[in-house]
């Protein structure tokens, strides 16, 4: 998993480039960041209940942020 995609999908969330967005969930390594946009996607494009929107804006959100604070920096890798 590479950080450029954790910085993508925080660009494309904060952007709203849901196509971007669904072209990152399918070509990531990371299968828990996949399924977080999956569950984003589909609950803005089909789901009526705009909490069900937001709580899976935020744990997509949430998850991001998490992930960059435990991938290693590119000056560590040394």
């Amino acid at each position: 998993m590479d950080v450029p995609d954790y910085d993508k999908a925080l660009y494309y969330t904060l952007w709203g480039q849901w196509d971007d967005l669904l072209v990152l969930m399918v070509r990531t390594q990371d299968d828990i960041l996949s399924k977080r946009i999956q569950h984003f996607l589909h609950a803005f494009h089909h789901s009526l209940d705009e909490k069900k929107i937001i709580e899976s804006h935020d744990n997509l959100l949430y998850y991001v942020d998490h992930a960059m604070k435990h991938v290693p920096s590119a000056a560590m890798k040394i």
